[in-house]
């Protein structure tokens, strides 16, 4: 089982719509795939049409008798389940800290579960914080979303210097999201990233309206507009990160 997060320092990039989308990808082409939502704004879990209930909440979920399986639920897509989130993940961190090795107890949360899944797909909260370095632990690659702009960008370089001090750190596949491609400047800076860069992905995610109707529709793009270029960018995106992830 190959586990990935989408991740960000910055909030607002599209982690959650990125999350929804890859894992719908990634069961299209025939992946049996875990969705676990991390941030306890639960947004995934809405998206999914699941109720937001951790049983026990953070504490249970991160304690030594603590384990995924029993917070698994199905979602309208048979190949896609999900552990779901609440706002109890607010303490996540707390609960963390009170454990042994708390940086690598979501790793060890994941692991029984190696022969149910191929892909696991974490949504995680933004920031950098106990919880994200126990998910650093636990993936094998981070799939950032990066907006072209200057704040953007800094957050992704203090991310990379962040891993770079740490031992045996995750692949990081940052990619352009929201990119309104009729502005100069954006495509610029597009430009520039995929360049200079290291990994930078080459799809990019345009900045469109068929993507905000996520909220209402509570489905990934490609479930009610197939043909808008979104979709076929999120399936391109699927497709370059397993390009990167299975070689």
């Amino acid at each position: 089982m190959k586990v990935l997060a989408t991740y960000s320092i910055k909030g607002g990039v599209g982690k959650t719509t990125t999350a929804i989308n890859l894992a719908h990808e990634a069961a299209a082409t025939g992946a049996r795939v875990l969705l676990w939502d991390l941030d306890p704004q639960g947004a995934a879990t809405f998206f999914v049409r699941v109720k937001p209930v951790v049983k026990g909440g953070a504490e249970r979920l991160v304690s030594g008798a603590g384990s995924l399986s029993a917070h698994i639920r199905a979602t309208d897509n048979a190949a896609v389940h999900i552990v779901p989130a609440d706002f109890s993940l607010r303490h996540l961190d707390l609960e963390l800290g009170d454990t042994k090795r708390p940086t690598r107890r979501l790793a060890a949360l994941l692991d029984p579960l190696d022969g149910d899944y191929d892909v696991a797909l974490i949504d995680c909260a933004p920031g950098i914080t106990l919880t994200s370095e126990s998910v650093f632990r636990a993936v094998h690659a981070l799939v950032v979303p990066t907006i072209p702009t200057t704040l953007s960008e800094r957050t992704l370089d203090q991310l990379t210097s962040f891993l770079a001090e740490q031992s045996q750190p995750p692949i990081v596949l940052p990619f352009a999201s929201m990119v309104d491609r009729r502005k100069r400047l954006v495509r610029e800076t597009v430009a520039h990233l995929t360049a200079d860069v290291p990994g930078f992905l080459r799809t990019t995610i345009p900045n469109a309206s068929v993507i905000e109707q996520m909220g209402v529709e509570r489905a990934p793009v490609a479930a009610y507009a197939p043909g808008t270029a979104a979709a076929t960018a999120f399936r391109d995106l699927w497709a370059e990160i397993a390009g990167r992830v299975w070689t």
